[in-house]
């Protein structure tokens, strides 16, 4: 492989890529693809390999063999036959249970060999792409056969898919579970969310350019609507779906991300713990709900039959696995008051949902109006809001909304949009968005990965609406498939005098 480019990022050091779960979609659609990106943009050591843990009993050609077809199939760019052999040679196969020892003595022979015949120098990151029940497990064994111990001076690193725990208290049992084999530093709870590239930006828009951060406060923001809305409904993941629901599925994780970003307060630096230290300041100061905030201040729905993008969609109730009299959310809308000096007073309104009317995910920021005093005796009856509009997928970008003088000798305002979008100014591929984040863990880079403390005040926050919303209350609010959601949610910001930006 050739080297990468002068003053492009240096390709990481030799190391293994060890994924549990190897033979799982997770790994097909998203992992394989990223790596090969990462090789094509050569940002990978030529003493690189990757080693698949599954309960497939395959062998090490059957193994290439698939994952070889799935890069074809998921790939997000035209695949180079050249790189692609160059990848496959490159993958290992192990198989066995994960609660069996004798796996793992299979892992760490592989690994010795890999070690010899790629010169990987026994660095290994560990990647769980497992359900989360096996996490516990994984490590504790990962611990017993000495696969996680750090000596010598190589480097071993595990990669945790979310969720990272049901609730508070399982969050808790979790963590004190993994730091008993692992230290803070080898652990790196993965949110795919922070590889978008208008999510990173966030930071960088808000602290590089002085035009912002100085009106990004209560004394200028109206309120933040933070939305993901999706049009897939449960899909296969039914059995799984229909015990987390949309709450413990979306909000700790994705929406907090985006929230905290968003929120924080200027770091000291872009050091990993400096900017996790600004998020987790954010949770804190994020006001605890009471009982009755749960059901004032929050929204649970549930999808009925509809039709998403011209498809009929099923009643969620009817969907394979899923109990015919589920209470489960599958649409969560909240509002949500920072208790702190810049945040004081204003709303951040978050939703998100199943078999939605249009995938979007974005950071709505609706800026004060100025007053309408000077356009008395003129045709204006209002004033345009003003509005930073941060879209994070599908369409990477940014987009600013104000009010412009209609042409004509009279004084009418209408709503402009200046929009910058990520692939029409920087000709990006289409990426799986695991790249960054791949990358970074190779590197030991955690700065986009969440700590110990963000995971148990994220449960925290939202403990409070699980407590309640497992007495039934508020019941549920049906909403149609591919509506924008339940008007309960509409109903949630007219009592403020807002209203949702539409989907």
């Amino acid at each position: 492989m050739e080297e990468a480019p002068s003053g492009s990022p240096s390709p990481t050091g030799p190391c293994v890529m060890v994924i549990f779960g190897g033979t799982g979609d997770l790994t097909a659609r998203k992992l394989f693809p990223a790596i090969y990106n990462l090789v094509k943009s050569k940002l990978l050591s030529s003493d690189f390999a990757i080693l698949g843990v599954g309960r497939n009993n395959y062998s090490r050609e059957q193994y290439q063999q698939i994952m070889g077809d799935n890069l074809d199939k998921f790939a997000t760019n035209k695949v180079d036959p050249e790189l692609r052999d160059w990848m496959v040679q490159r993958v290992f196969y192990v198989g066995g249970e994960f609660h069996d020892p004798q796996l793992y003595a299979r892992v760490g022979q592989t690994l010795a060999d890999i070690d010899k015949k790629l010169n990987t120098q026994s660095n290994y990151f560990f990647y769980l792409a497992t359900s989360p029940t096996f996490f516990g497990e994984i490590v504790d064994h990962l611990g017993e056969s000495e696969l996680a111990c750090e000596k010598d001076g190589h480097w071993r690193r595990v990669v945790f898919e979310k969720p990272f725990g049901n609730d508070l208290e399982s969050a808790k049992a979790l963590n004190r579970q993994v730091s008993k084999v692992l230290t803070e530093r080898q652990i790196f709870r993965i949110d795919h969310y922070l590889g978008k590239e208008t999510v990173q930006n966030i930071l960088v828009f808000r602290f590089s350019n002085g035009i912002f951060e100085p009106i990004w406060n209560r004394r200028y923001i109206d309120h933040i609507q933070i939305t993901v809305a999706e049009t897939v409904g449960v899909e296969k993941r039914g059995g799984y779906f229909d015990m987390a629901g949309t709450l413990r599925d979306m909000v700790p994780n994705h929406l907090f991300q985006l929230f905290t970003l968003t929120a924080m307060e200027p770091p000291i630096s872009f050091d990993a713990d400096a900017v996790r230290d600004g998020k987790q300041d954010v949770l804190r100061a994020t006001h605890h709900m009471s009982p009755d905030d749960a059901q004032l201040s929050a929204v649970r729905g549930q999808y009925t039959r509809g039709e998403v993008l011209g498809k009929p969609v099923n009643d969620y109730r009817a969907e394979p696995n899923v109990d015919p009299r589920s209470q489960t959310e599958t649409y969560v809308a909240m509002r949500l008051w920072i208790d702190n000096w810049r945040w004081a007073g204003v709303p951040f309104y978050l939703r998100t949902g199943k078999s939605m009317t249009k995938r979007k995910t974005q950071i709505a920021i609706q800026f004060k109006q100025a007053p309408l005093t000077i356009f008395r005796n003129t045709g204006v009856e209002k004033m345009i809001p003003n509005w930073l509009v941060l879209n994070i997928q599908p369409d990477e970008g940014i987009l600013w909304e104000f009010g412009a003088k209609v042409p004509g000798p009279h004084v009418q305002l209408e709503p402009v949009q200046m929009r910058f979008s990520y692939k029409d100014f920087f000709k990006v591929q289409p990426s799986t968005g695991y790249e960054t984040l791949i990358y970074d863990a190779m590197n030991g880079d955690a700065t986009l990965f969440q700590r110990a403390d963000n995971i148990e005040e994220g449960w925290n926050v939202v403990q409070p609406l699980l407590d309640t919303w497992k007495t039934g209350r508020p019941p549920l609010a049906m909403y149609e498939a591919g509506s924008a959601g339940p008007k309960a949610a509409d109903e949630l910001l007219a009592e403020d005098g807002r209203a949702w930006r539409p989907l």
